[in-house]
């Protein structure tokens, strides 16, 4: 398959930050988010609107949207932010995003550990943020789509099932999320392969964790499979706190790194890129509580 070009969307600020244990201060955040930008991205998710008791890290959502809407705004980068419910919507909403994304987890067992919330009631909690926000962009990301902590693997119908549910509210943005990096190149081909023969229509994104050292290969399985919007958090930062064995994400440097090496676009400056995981582990040392941070520059040999 010749891949011209793949979408890159930075989910660094949020996802990467969250397992952060000590308070990373905002002014630092905001110079990580316009490196970022710096770098090339167009797509970016910037906090999470939770409560600060669950994730203390996100405690500045509000000033972090708000200051980089206030610089950004008029620029061509696509913000977001994550949700958890109707209130953190309205309050995304509130700060000037016209896009969110939410999660839903395939896996009951995982959805309750997550966010306290069986399967239909975070669809009845999506409905209500669908109805009380007609206008607001809606990204459904499904967590555990290949691979549950508690339930083993994930059947691929399960996923169909939550996306059609999705579909049937009027979302047509979804992104399929390797929660515990536990997926395998052949896992996330025939998953991608299936929504997208089912759901030709719909945009897919697909966000993967690292674990078992398969990030990279898993991510580039799905581009294969015809997903051409991936999402990767710079440093490698980020894993879910509430699933056990979750590490970090692919590392955006690496993704971009291996996608310039193939010559398939993402509008990203590698140099940039790593200047700003360079930057970050300055600004986190110490005080993270996921994977072990690697940043490695390309061999001049």
């Amino acid at each position: 398959m010749d891949i011209k070009s793949v979408n890159f969307v930075e989910v660094g600020p949020r996802d990467g930050f969250q397992n952060v244990k000590e308070y990373i201060p905002l002014e630092k955040k905001l110079h990580i988010i316009d490196m970022l930008i710096q770098s090339g991205v167009k797509s970016m998710e910037l906090t999470s609107f939770v409560h600060p008791k669950a994730i203390p890290q996100m405690k500045d959502s509000h000033d972090v949207v708000i200051k980089t809407l206030e610089k950004h705004g008029s620029s061509d980068v696509d913000f977001f932010a994550l949700v958890p419910n109707l209130f953190g919507a309205k309050a995304a909403a509130e700060c000037g995003l016209t896009k969110i994304d939410t999660v839903i987890s395939v896996s009951e067992s995982h959805n309750k550990a997550n966010i306290n919330r069986t399967v239909s009631e975070s669809l009845e909690g999506l409905t209500a943020i669908r109805q009380e926000l007609p206008d607001m962009e809606i990204i459904l990301s499904l967590a555990t789509s290949f691979t549950c902590p508690f339930e083993g693997i994930t059947p691929i119908d399960n996923v169909l099932s939550i996306i059609r549910k999705g579909v049937d509210l009027g979302i047509h943005q979804f992104c399929l999320a390797d929660t515990i990096g536990q997926a395998d190149p052949l896992m996330v081909r025939n998953t991608a392969k299936a929504v997208l023969k089912e759901f030709p229509n719909e945009h897919f994104e697909l966000h993967i964790h690292d674990t078992r050292g398969m990030g990279l290969a898993s991510t580039l399985a799905g581009i294969e499979a015809g997903i051409n919007s991936v999402q990767a958090a710079v440093g490698g930062l980020g894993g879910c706190p509430f699933a056990p064995g979750a590490s970090g994400n692919v590392a955006s440097e690496d993704l971009i790194f291996m996608l310039n090496a193939m010559n398939i676009h993402t509008g990203i400056d590698f140099q940039k890129m790593l200047d700003t995981a360079l930057y970050e582990t300055t600004v986190i040392s110490g005080n993270y509580s996921g994977h072990q941070i690697h940043i490695n520059t390309p061999c001049s040999h």
